[in-house]
């Protein structure tokens, strides 16, 4: 079964979060930019806040869509088999990380990020739209360890199942909706799965996730 749009993997995303509801602990990170209209839909259903964890795949030199590892923060993922096989020295390597590191911090700058203080001892659930070889969401984890959360949950709609398996010795917990096989690529998985922009981002960061505190009428003198 497909996927609408991301909203819809992230409602029947949230259905399987529901313990996580209400909790003060509780915050939600998209990863940027299609996980974040799924990490919407959740952080709504759990009435959590929502933000964002910056985190960018390392392209190899003149082919940027081949993956060979991923970068968040000072966090660095390699694919040592690609790395290996394409006999790719520390340069070419330090070369990419240098790169890719300035659009982490252009998108930092453009979405809210949240302050490393705010993740201390909390319940952190990253959620992304889909995971191929999982070296984003590996990078991303690594790190928010770093920030001392008390537990971190990947939840994401569709994802490879050896990816899955592998983020379980990572994550504390892992929430995958569907592992289907063969697995080719995220996208195959959903009916729209436009490109989602940098304005849709901030749009959605902007919206309330957790109910407004009710409004209390002033009292008449009788």
């Amino acid at each position: 079964m497909l996927f609408r749009d991301r909203a819809h993997a992230g409602k029947l995303l949230a259905a399987q979060l529901a313990s996580f509801a209400d909790r003060a602990d509780v915050v939600v990170l998209g990863l940027p930019r299609g996980g974040v209209p799924v990490a919407f839909e959740v952080a709504r259903a759990l009435r959590a806040p929502l933000d964002v964890i910056v985190a960018r795949k390392l392209g190899l030199p003149g082919q940027p869509e081949f993956a060979m590892g991923a970068i968040a923060g000072d966090v660095v993922i390699l694919n040592q088999d690609v790395v290996e096989a394409l006999d790719l020295d520390a340069g070419d390597i330090a070369a990419i990380a240098r790169r890719e590191s300035s659009e982490l911090a252009r998108r930092a700058r453009a979405y809210t990020v949240r302050s490393p203080q705010e993740l201390q001892g909390r319940s952190v659930i990253v959620v992304d739209d889909g995971l191929a070889t999982g070296n984003t969401m590996r990078a991303a984890v690594a790190a928010i360890r770093k920030l001392q959360p008390a537990r971190i949950v990947v939840a994401v709609p569709v994802a490879a199942a050896s990816t899955c398996d592998r983020l379980r010795t990572e994550a504390d917990d892992v929430v995958c909706l569907r592992t289907p096989a063969p697995f080719r690529s995220v996208g195959q998985w959903y009916l729209d799965f436009r490109q989602v922009s940098d304005d849709e981002v901030r749009a959605l960061l902007a919206r309330p996730t957790s109910p407004e505190p009710e409004a209390h009428e002033p009292s008449h003198p009788l």
